[in-house]
Parts: structure tokens; C-alpha cells; sequence
């Protein structure tokens, strides 16, 4: 294990410090503590990519607070590891604000320390930096232009993988979400983080959505002939919701193809539903009558959560996984997600958890009454081949 993160300790008590840093260095990190935050910023100018800062919130002359608003107008900052021996809240409240300074959160722990729960938190840090530092590499070299992400489209290099959506009170396979690739003929398989934007900047969003739900409405057509049944989530961007041609679009496609609406999800984030409201609407309600079902996507992390349940006719909400990964840890994220389950049943939608990373996370889930879930515990995103595998497996 090669571990080549740096790991810097800001705490006011000289003993903690000194335990930090024989319990750090038993994995091979490098590590800097200080007692002063004052004393980390003269001695500290420049921060080393994939470098981590464990910050005592509650410290004497600067807080761990005033350490973050620095920290935000420093170039490549460290990733936060923050401590408090205060109430949950706080906690919870210094995690906004690192998210509000585009700060890199890595976990929020509460004292007493988990020695063998922070030895595993900068483990599995340090490694998945090094391993998106080696594909960032990789990626460098990918310059995508318009002009071949829409050859890409219009010669089918687009395909499709699949997460699995669970019944969490059975187990049982309910449903997938589509997400898209790019098999690029050089550079193999693409993520959408890489081609998505360009995409929306160009004004080929509308046409890549179009190319993905005609593979996915395909795809379903396969799996009916063999007998299996499965609702298909589909992602849809802003500009999908104010083309005023797209209900009649997808009708027709569902149509000659013999498949059941119901059995298409769309799915939108708050943030594509803050633009063209009216517009919105019209298309939102339109698909509905169509017989397709919709989902509000990352529920919870907008900021008029309820006054879109109320204004649009949704079918499904799905719980941010920010708040899903932390059930276990967190008692505000409990309640959050315990908050979401109940107001979507009230408004007569099922109600998905994304992020399940865990069994006791799932099982939380189904304490809760949640109706379904997906995450890495379940499955990561598969081709269609290896998900029928999977089912195979599985049953």
C-alpha cells in the first residue's frame, strides 16, 4: 500500500497531537501537528496534492471556523478531516460551511476518537486520491471537442450501464437507473463527468438525451422478450424540460416499440427545475398525462425542496446520498432521510435511497419503511450482460 498523502493535525492539546501522530504515521503518511492555528499558517504556504488537514474545531486565538475561511482563498487546499467535541449540531453546521467554501470534506468526527475509524478513513482517503490522481492523468490527454461528441452521437459510441434499484423490504431487483458512457475508439470508455458539460455548452444535451433513451427504450424491449419485467430511470437536464416537442416524442417512441410508459422514469434534479418554470410545467405535466412516471432527483440539497412537491406531479423522490451515508453516523442525516421517507408516502411517492454503502444502512432503510434503494452495496452501475448475471448470482 502506497500511501503518499501528508497528513497536517491543528489541535489546542500538545498530548492529542502527539497520539495523532504515532497513530498516523503507524500507516506511512507523512504528518505535521501544530497546537496554534496561527503557527500552520507561517510555517504552511503551499499544500502538496492529496494532502489532508484533521482541524479541532474548538480551538483558542482561531477557531477551526476562521481556519476554512483562510484555507478557502489558499490555492489547492488540503481536504478536511473536522473534530469537535461539541453537540452534533455543530458538527453539522461546519460541514455546510466547508461545502459553502468548496472546501474538500472528508469526514466530521466527534470526540472521543475512533482511532481504528480515523486509520480507516485517511486508508481509504489516501487511495482513492491516488487512484483519481493516475485516471486524472490518464484523462489529461482527452480533449473533447463538439464536433466529436457529436459524431460520437450520431454513430451510436454512446452506451449504456445499469444500477440496480432494490425493494428494500424484499431484496428483491425492482428497477435500474441508465447511466451513459462513451466508448471512445481511442481512448476506451468515458465517464459523463467528462463529456456532459461540453454537451450542455454546445447545445447537444437535447440530442444526447434523445440517443440514450432510444438505447434504453431498446434495451427494455430485450429484456421484456426474456421475460424480464424492470422500470428504467433516465436522467433529463434542464434543457430536455422546456423542449416543448419532447412529450410527444417519447409517447410516440413508447408507442411503436410496445412498451409501458409507466415502466420510464425521468429524472430531474431541483437545480434543472429553478429555469423556465412555466415551460417546466407544461412539459412535466404533459409527460405525466402520457402515462410517464417522474422522479426529483437529489432530494434535499436544493433550496425549494417542497415548493416543487407541491407545484410538480412527481411519482418518485429519491434522497440525496449525502444524507443516505450517513445514517449510521449521523443523527441529523437519520432524521433527515426518516423526514423524506414519511412526506413522500404522504404525497403518495415512492421513495428511493441512493448511496447505500452498507448493510446496516440498509436495514435502517427498511426499519424506515423506505420502498427502494441502490448504492455500491447493492451494485456499481453494470453493463446489461453482467446485470442479468448479477440477477442470476443473486437469486
Amino acid at each position: 500500500m502506497a500511501l503518499q498523502s501528508t497528513v497536517y493535525l491543528i489541535d489546542d492539546e500538545a498530548e492529542m497531537v502527539e497520539l495523532l501522530t504515532d497513530v498516523v504515521e503507524m500507516i506511512g503518511l507523512k504528518v505535521h501537528g501544530f497546537t496554534r492555528a496561527s503557527q500552520f499558517f507561517e510555517e504552511v504556504k503551499t499544500f502538496a496534492s492529496g494532502s489532508i488537514l484533521m482541524l479541532d474545531l474548538n480551538m483558542p486565538e482561531m477557531d477551526g471556523i476562521e481556519v476554512m475561511r483562510r484555507l478557502a482563498g489558499m490555492d489547492n487546499p488540503p481536504a478536511l478531516i473536522l473534530v469537535s467535541g461539541h453537540d452534533a449540531g455543530v458538527l453539522h453546521s461546519a460541514e455546510k460551511l466547508s461545502e459553502a467554501h468548496r472546501l474538500t470534506l472528508i469526514a466530521s468526527l466527534s470526540k472521543p476518537l475512533s482511532m481504528d475509524k480515523l486509520l480507516q478513513l485517511l486508508i481509504q482517503y489516501t487511495e482513492s486520491t491516488s487512484s483519481n490522481q493516475q485516471q486524472k492523468a490518464a484523462s489529461s490527454e482527452i480533449n473533447i471537442s463538439p464536433a466529436e461528441l457529436k459524431q460520437a452521437i450520431e454513430n451510436d459510441q454512446l452506451v449504456m450501464h445499469y444500477q440496480p434499484q432494490i425493494a428494500v423490504a424484499t431484496g428483491m431487483l425492482s428497477g435500474v437507473e441508465a447511466l451513459v458512457r462513451w466508448q471512445h475508439p481511442q481512448h476506451g470508455l468515458i465517464y459523463p463527468n467528462y463529456f456532459i458539460k461540453v454537451a450542455e455548452k454546445n447545445h447537444l444535451i437535447g440530442a444526447l438525451t434523445q440517443s440514450v433513451i432510444r438505447a434504453v427504450v431498446q434495451q427494455e424491449k430485450e429484456w421484456q422478450s426474456k421475460g424480464l419485467t424492470l422500470t428504467v430511470s433516465v436522467n433529463i437536464s434542464a434543457e430536455d424540460i422546456t423542449s416543448l416537442a419532447l412529450p410527444e416524442q417519447l409517447s410516440q417512441l413508447l408507442k411503436d416499440n410496445q412498451l409501458d410508459p409507466t415502466r420510464l422514469i425521468l429524472e430531474v434534479t431541483e437545480s434543472a427545475l429553478m429555469g423556465e418554470l412555466v415551460t417546466s410545467l407544461d412539459i412535466l405535466t404533459r409527460l405525466r398525462l402520457k402515462g410517464l412516471c417522474l422522479s426529483i432527483d437529489d432530494f434535499g440539497t436544493g433550496f425549494s425542496s417542497l415548493s416543487q412537491l407541491h407545484r410538480v406531479p412527481f411519482t418518485e423522490l429519491k434522497i440525496d446520498q449525502s444524507f443516505v451515508s450517513n445514517l449510521s453516523t449521523d443523527d441529523e442525516a437519520r432524521a433527515i432521510v426518516k423526514t423524506c421517507i414519511m412526506l413522500g408516502h404522504e404525497l403518495n411517492m415512492k421513495v428511493v435511497a441512493e448511496g447505500v454503502e452498507d448493510g446496516a444502512t440498509l436495514e435502517q432503510l427498511r426499519n424506515m419503511g423506505c420502498d427502494l434503494a441502490q448504492g455500491y452495496f447493492i451494485s456499481r452501475p453494470v453493463s446489461a450482460d453482467k446485470l442479468v448475471a448479477w440477477l442470476k448470482d443473486r437469486s
